[in-house]
């Protein structure tokens, strides 16, 4: 085949004359040569699977970390093991019995709905106090906002364990600085009042626990959104006549929609889950009426020693909490792809 040429005209540095230079545009012509002759397509096989080799030791240790035991916890469910059979090494198949005897059951359901409800009233508390903290570090000046950022940020790196044991000692029934500060308020009644002695009561102390930790993290994501949105938009809604309420709905909500979306499931699955302020404020007491299912799940399985029915127990909260992110991640892809 021959080559085609363009014709391509060049100034001679010595005369003014044209010189015809012949260059070559046989297709493929100008591809790098790899080595044995052959044209480089692409980067080589390296090159291609470098970073999933790179992501190996972080599955490697997702597998072993997180992996492995949910396995073994899925194992031991469908066993009869007690404190018998792990002293002496014996493994009995119990089939879907651990299962079917939880969900034939009134008190599992009981527990559940428990756990549902005190997941619900948690994220609204958090999302509603979390959303208005945010907007307001988006509206004070800068040594305010650092000085209520800094108090925040306190509460939110405090560990769980300090902070529940914290607020054991505010509410303690005869020293505690909430029945004192009451009583000089007027409240004399509750000088001594045992504030683990009943459900709502245990149940008020644990969510306020739990809000107190986790309104942080809703307020800076909240005013790092609020951050993104441009100040125009603002003077156009007031030009418009828009009040705050107008501005929330028409300017802001669009906008942060994702984001409050994703932080609710995210709340939701941190909440539905808490196992140690519930467990560390009265221990599911009083009368197991403030068991939740993690709660439920490691009082069967470890306190009385009924492995089996504890690692059920486990599995099914699991399960409730996959179908959960389930319905989130169908919402997201619904999202993508109306954009």
């Amino acid at each position: 085949m021959a080559a085609q040429s363009e014709r391509v005209q060049t100034q001679s540095p010595e005369s003014t004359n044209s010189v015809v230079a012949s260059r070559p545009t046989t297709p493929g012509a100008e591809r790098t040569p790899s080595r044995g002759g052959r044209p480089s397509d692409g980067p080589g096989v390296a090159s291609r699977f470098a970073p999933y080799l790179l992501l190996l030791p972080a599955i490697a240790v997702t597998l072993v970390l997180l992996l492995w035991p949910l396995v073994e916890t899925a194992v031991v469910s469908f066993q009869n093991l007690n404190k018998r059979q792990f002293i002496q090494h014996l493994t009995e198949w119990n089939g879907f019995g651990n299962y079917t005897d939880q969900l034939s059951g009134s008190e599992f359901w009981t527990i559940t709905l428990r756990t549902v409800v005190f997941t619900a009233v948690n994220v609204v508390l958090i999302m509603v106090f979390g959303t208005l903290i945010g907007l307001l570090l988006n509206t004070l000046g800068k040594w305010m906002r650092l000085a209520l950022s800094v108090a925040l940020l306190l509460a939110w790196a405090m560990p769980v364990v300090a902070a529940t044991t914290v607020y054991t000692w505010l509410f303690d029934q005869n020293f505690g600085v909430v029945n004192w500060f009451l009583d000089k308020l007027g409240w004399h009644s509750m000088a001594h009042f045992n504030w683990t002695g009943g459900q709502y009561s245990t149940f008020f102390v644990i969510i306020l626990l739990i809000v107190w930790q986790s309104v942080p993290f809703v307020a800076f994501n909240m005013y790092a959104g609020l951050t993104t949105i441009p100040k125009e938009l603002y003077e156009a809604a007031r030009m418009d006549g828009a009040g705050a309420g107008k501005i929330w709905s028409s300017v802001i909500f669009p906008i942060m929609k994702p984001f409050l979306l994703a932080t609710t499931f995210l709340e939701v699955i941190w909440v539905f889950k808490a196992f140690t302020q519930v467990y560390l404020i009265n221990k599911g007491g009083p009368d197991g009426l403030t068991r939740t299912l993690p709660v439920h799940a490691f009082l069967e399985g470890i306190g009385s020693q009924r492995f089996g029915v504890g690692s059920a127990i486990a599995v099914l909260t699991i399960l409730m909490l996959a179908a959960l992110m389930a319905y989130y991640f169908r919402i997201i892809l619904k999202q993508e792809d109306e954009l």
